[in-house]
């Protein structure tokens, strides 16, 4: 009965109490925790007895002082004449700073102190001080508690991760009041976030900004905000002309400020493992800590940590945090998987398109697709490039499928959209758009190829089409392919039909019916590309049935056969190459499985598999024999 548990830092005498999943991980900004279980306030172990079962007798302020781990307050009480009003009637809340508090108070700020106690001395003990009771359940995250020096307010947070600001032992009552015991010395506060900003020399060009932002009167007015200060020499390090262009544009400036603003006051002691937070523009910061040191998205570049203001608190950091709101398309790019891109489009002379204040939507392939190196840049891939630029500022939230694209290159792109994917032409989007300033980065996961003429076009200029051509001319299915529409068509190569037995060939030839039968066979009336194909795709054909369409080992299979080229892409469609003519399931009637079998046929083709094996081994004679009666009863049947 009666025991608490803490988390307690190795090798400190901090505690913390977290909640579960910080508990579980034992982890305090990576250092190691042990738990320590000690007697709840105001109960104490009995020699013999489990837990603490004793209650201890009251007694007033200054005297628990003594006895929870805060001697120190208590002296100090003593010298500045406190200890009478902590000893006498009255109903009081202290905040009484632990002894390892005091003693790691800078020296100068201690000397000033004791050397003035009835004044100095006691306005900061008294600014520890509520005029009434309060216990832990009313310490609310937000509340402003007025303190018994001026009345100065005393700000409480309660954080997500269950640390309350400061707290160390808390609810020790007593007979005029309550003790919690806070690990740090409250330094009063009468500056507002705005007016640090004014008055230290390393934050003049944030002055300047926030200023231009016209932010002033938000950092001046009530509320609990984070303040992450760039100092002048964060600024420095940005490049000249990147700070110029954000300094000079109001919108990309005050995203800028917006972005080093959260939207509530988090000191440093409340982290203790990684928390992502909110900024003013909406965007999302990850501030984590590494031993002694916070981070920002895992960096440790807060210089000078806890500026305590009247209106949150104030971070010193020492670079710049420029969101993607404010970025060109270039720099979205050279940060992401997508760098070989934007080394494409330069030497393709097309920077300025990623630079600008045009208003357009880049389609960058990934790194991997430049593996094996960038290709030699002419007139031709030039157009490509600008064709992988789409006129307008695009997200890909609003896009639909069968809506139409305009790009630089002069192209009309369509956009796809699948159930695991969604698709511009053959390229595929990889990642979560980048929303840069003027321009939006789509990461796409291969070179964009835009359609050149209709399917018929595009066979009859590839010579491995020949033949395929001059099927579809003799069995009337020309007319078909060059209509607008949205065809899949999987295109057996010259080599597919030279691979069929000769005879079958001169027949399927020979009989346009059949042959139209075939060819419709290979046709879906709706368009797939290879990156909507994660698993199995049924497609049904014109001909009536369905082919089955695969992902497997990165290729392409139908019905099983690996195709040999994908997304040959038309204005009406997109082209497969295979290498086999691929059979309707009515010229494959064994392989049929929504008709009934006939059992005569049956029979025929397991005597016909045995015959042959019968002839290898005499034991299965005897089988045979029976299987040949039983189709003499059935045809007698």
């Amino acid at each position: 009965p009666n025991v608490c548990a803490v988390q307690k830092l190795i090798g400190t005498n901090r505690k913390y109490f977290t909640n579960c999943k910080q508990w579980y991980q034992r982890k305090i900004c990576g250092k190691s925790t042990v738990i320590s279980y000690e007697c709840c306030p105001g109960y104490e172990k009995v020699p013999g007895e489990k837990g603490c079962p004793a209650a201890l007798p009251l007694s007033n302020i200054y005297e628990t002082l003594g006895v929870v781990g805060s001697a120190t307050t208590q002296l100090y009480s003593d010298r500045s004449n406190l200890r009478p009003e902590i000893e006498g009637p009255g109903s009081f809340t202290i905040f009484a700073p632990s002894n390892e508090a005091w003693a790691s108070l800078p020296a100068e700020t201690l000397d000033s102190l004791v050397s003035n106690v009835n004044i100095e001395l006691l306005n900061a003990l008294r600014y520890h001080m509520v005029n009434k009771r309060v216990l832990t359940d009313d310490l609310k995250h937000g509340t402003t508690l007025s303190s018994m020096y001026q009345d100065l307010p005393i700000q409480i947070h309660h954080y997500p991760n269950g640390v309350r600001h400061l707290l160390l032992k808390a609810d020790h009552h007593a007979t005029n009041g309550v003790v919690h015991v806070i690990d740090k010395v409250i330094a009063t506060t009468t500056n507002s976030i705005q007016q640090i900003i004014e008055t230290e020399e390393s934050l003049e060009t944030l002055r300047a900004a926030v200023a231009a932002s016209d932010l002033n009167s938000l950092l001046e007015s009530k509320g609990q905000y984070t303040l992450l200060a760039p100092t002048n020499e964060a600024f420095e390090k940005i490049p000249r002309e990147t700070l110029n262009r954000i300094l000079g544009d109001p919108e990309a400036l005050r995203d800028l400020m917006n972005h080093h603003i959260l939207k509530s006051a988090m000191c440093a002691e409340a982290i203790i493992a990684g928390l992502t937070m909110e900024t003013l523009e909406g965007t999302t910061l990850d501030v984590g800590c590494s031993g002694e040191e916070l981070t920002l998205n895992g960096k440790p570049i807060i210089a000078n940590k806890d500026v305590l203001a009247t209106n949150g608190v104030v971070h010193f950091v020492n670079e710049l945090l420029i969101p993607d709101s404010a970025k060109t398309l270039f720099e979205l790019a050279q940060e992401s998987e997508v760098s070989k891109s934007t080394d494409f489009f330069r030497q393709a002379g097309l920077s300025s398109h990623l630079t600008g204040s045009e208003r357009v939507t880049l389609l960058a392939p990934v790194n991997d697709v430049f593996k094996d190196g960038l290709p030699v840049v002419d007139s031709n891939m030039k157009n490509l490039l600008l064709n992988h630029i789409v006129k307008d500022q695009l997200s890909s939230k609003y896009l639909y499928h069968g809506q139409k694209l305009q790009t630089l290159g002069g192209k009309e792109l369509r956009v796809f959209v699948y159930r695991n994917n969604l698709c511009i032409e053959n390229a595929c989007i990889a990642a979560h758009d980048k929303r840069g300033r003027f321009g939006t980065l789509f990461t796409v996961d291969k070179m964009l190829t835009p359609p050149s003429g209709s399917v018929m076009d595009v066979l009859k200029a590839d010579h491995r089409f020949s033949t395929l051509v001059a099927a579809i001319q003799s069995a009337g299915l020309t007319e078909n392919l060059n209509r607008p529409g949205t065809f899949t068509v999987f295109a057996p190569t010259n080599e597919a039909f030279r691979a069929m037995p000769q005879g079958d060939l001169n027949k399927l030839m020979g009989n346009a019916k059949e042959l139209a039968n075939i060819l419709k066979f290979h046709v879906a009336d709706e368009i797939l590309v290879s990156g909507a194909v994660n698993a199995l795709v049924r497609l049904k054909t014109m001909q009536g049935d369905k082919l089955e369409v695969s992902m497997k080992n990165n290729v392409i299979h139908v019905n099983k056969e690996p195709v040999a080229e994908s997304d040959i892409m038309a204005t009406n469609g997109v082209i497969y190459a295979v290498n086999s003519v691929l059979q309707p399931q009515a010229s494959r009637p064994q392989e049929r499985g929504d008709e009934p079998a006939d059992p005569a046929l049956e029979i025929f083709k397991q005597a016909s598999a045995l015959s042959k094996v019968s002839q290898r081994n005499p034991r299965l004679a005897p089988v045979y024999s029976r299987l040949l009666a039983r189709m003499k009863h059935s045809g007698g049947s």
